[in-house]
């Protein structure tokens, strides 16, 4: 019997052989790469991976669809891991392996695509790099550059992290079903540590998602109560701009600067961030 593609789990498979086969080259797996796949679905981009792999670890949540991988795949060479990937510990499939870290790849679920990444970017020290096909707008908000209506809290956070980089879109008519976004392939590979630190990471994300509370208003007015405009132009931000005009670096050194104390930077203390 057809699997029939769940809703609640955002499930569009791809089955464009020609598109395949151009994201298994983007992917360029070898031989002993810890890899691990999320969400492998029913296996599109699982058995060409296994064709250039020694061993494939994926997670996946459906139980039908994990039921119908272990019927087309030997448990040898593939690990199933079932779970949802948003609780899953990744740093646990890295530990104590001699291998440099792991490489994510996957097609991720376009209803939970901005909370997986953030869950993801936890365990950035472990990745090599991952490759994702994603909703294309998602893809351009990741990617954007200070100055455009896509630079966002998504962009900021994942850039702090990441070096990233677009490297295929993909069309609906790819999938079954098809979904009614375009999709792209992106490439993620964490920086270097040391590349840029935030004293507090908990910090920067604070500050960075109350600039984006109110993306028409100046900083002036979304960080006022929580940092002194002598604090902006100490971090070269000027009050007058808006939080999509601001780099990354100058967020990290704002949120550096409170972080190292004061009366004014203990006021900086937004409400926990939500998912972008």
């Amino acid at each position: 019997m057809a699997h029939i593609p769940r809703k609640r789990f955002g499930q569009h498979f791809l089955v464009d052989q020609d598109v395949i086969a151009a994201i298994v080259d983007v992917i360029h797996p070898q031989p002993a790469d810890l890899m691990v796949e999320i969400g492998p679905g029913l296996g599109a981009l699982t058995k060409p991976l296994l064709a250039r792999l020694d061993r494939l670890h994926v997670v996946e949540i459906d139980r039908d669809v994990i039921a119908q991988l272990r019927r087309d795949f030997s448990n040898e060479r593939l690990t199933i891991h079932e779970g949802d990937a948003l609780k899953f510990d990744f740093g646990a499939l890295a530990a104590g392996d001699e291998r440099p870290g792991m490489r994510v790849v996957g097609n991720l679920p376009y209803n939970i695509s901005t909370p997986l990444l953030f869950h993801l970017a936890e365990f950035a020290p472990r990745i090599v790099d991952c490759t994702f096909m994603l909703q294309a707008e998602v893809v351009e908000r990741m990617v954007a550059a200070p100055g455009g209506k896509e630079y966002g809290r998504l962009s900021v956070m994942l850039q702090y992290r990441f070096e990233m980089e677009q490297m295929l879109e993909v069309p609906p008519e790819a999938f079954d079903p098809p979904p009614r976004v375009d999709s792209a392939i992106v490439r993620m590979v964490p920086k270097a540590a040391g590349a840029m630190n935030a004293t507090s990471l908990e910090r920067l994300s604070k500050l960075v998602t109350q600039a984006f509370s109110q993306r028409r208003k100046v900083l002036r007015n979304t960080l006022k109560g929580h940092v002194s405009e002598a604090q902006m132009e100490a971090a070269g931000i000027d009050a007058r701009a808006r939080a999509e005009e601001i780099p990354l670096e100058n967020y990290v050194r704002l949120a550096n600067a409170l972080e190292g104390g004061g009366a004014d930077a203990q006021a900086a203390s937004p409400a926990a961030p939500s998912a972008a």
